[in-house]
């Protein structure tokens, strides 16, 4: 027999406005009696967190530092990110997620400047009204948020691997939003001429969520466990410049930036988060990643693994 705190925990999920809006969140942690999102001393930790300078990210690093943790800061733009690093608390890596080279680089540098991490967070990311591509050709959104953090995954993929009792962890910021997008590889990529920037950022996320899972398939999780997790329609910098209307409808209930970064954290440092791997999170709880019969369709072992190799051939780094 469900408890009553799952049947409510349903329905919020169900109705999707108040499950993914601060009257969610507020319902589930007094239903459920949340604790903190971190529990313990994070001294000697380490974590690399990308898109900092603001909303999630940069709460996802505050948190971190505030437990003890060495957080590693990655931004794409440099007189921001070391601004912000420095009020965090944190080490600045400046990289453009959607640069393959500077992704590298960047790599590089963490190697170089760790012995071992805890764990990475995938946050980086904007919804853009317009197609712009990267140096490449590739779509932007596509770029940052699909081909970047696969290519900070693999190359930092050694010096994540931890134990059975504490494996690394590697946690991608997705979105409800993808609820509405089906899994394709060939239409991953929006053309200019019939652009829609939340219609790219929901495929990106789509496909973020599909990679979690094939990581999960592939990796150890006594060495490194992979989740995703969605946030909640939150108030951040983001939403305000990217979906001023939706931001205008829904500012009484958006969730706060501390609200939208809490399964983050706990995901990252809770025994839960380390007990799994390939799981899909929202409030602390692990969610399917279809509602809609029509994206479970799409979602075929074949495009499955189309998708990873266009992912390896464009990032030219096949995991090891």
């Amino acid at each position: 027999m469900p408890s009553p705190t799952s049947i409510v925990d349903r329905l919020l999920d169900a109705t999707i406005a108040p499950g993914f809006s601060a009257i969610g969140s507020g319902v589930r942690r007094r239903l459920a009696d949340w604790g903190p999102p971190i529990e313990r001393d994070l001294t000697g930790n380490t974590y690399v967190v990308t898109g900092t300078t603001s909303g999630i990210g940069a709460e996802t690093a505050r948190g971190l530092v505030d437990a003890g943790a060495r957080v590693l800061a990655v931004g794409r733009d440099r007189d921001r990110t070391e601004a912000t690093s420095a009020s965090l608390g944190a080490e600045a890596v400046v990289a453009d997620m959607a640069d393959l080279d500077a992704v590298r680089d960047a790599c590089q540098f963490i190697v170089s400047a760790t012995e071992r991490i805890d764990g990475v967070v995938h946050n980086a990311g904007a919804l853009v009204a317009e197609r712009i591509d990267n140096a490449a050709g590739i779509e932007s959104t596509v770029a940052a948020q699909v081909l970047g953090p696969f290519l900070m995954t693999s190359l930092l993929l050694d010096r994540l691997s931890g134990n059975e009792a504490q494996p690394g962890r590697v946690i991608t910021v997705a979105s409800g939003g993808m609820y509405a997008a089906g899994l394709s590889v060939g239409s991953l990529q929006m053309p200019a001429e019939s652009y829609r920037g939340s219609e790219q950022y929901a495929r990106a996320k789509r496909a973020q969520v599909t990679l979690n899972e094939m990581w999960a398939d592939r990796v150890d999780p006594t060495r490194v466990v992979f989740h995703a997790m969605h946030p909640g329609w939150a108030d951040t910098p983001g939403v305000r410049a990217s979906l001023p209307r939706f931001h205008r409808t829904l500012s009484p209930v958006l969730r706060s930036t501390t609200d939208a970064a809490d399964t983050v954290l706990w995901l990252l440092t809770s025994d839960e988060g380390g007990r799994s791997s390939g799981g899909f999170w929202h409030d602390r709880r692990r969610r399917p990643i279809h509602r809609l019969p029509s994206t479970r369709r799409t979602d075929t072992e074949a495009r499955r693994e189309q998708l990873w190799e266009w992912v390896v051939g464009q990032t030219d780094n096949p995991p090891s």
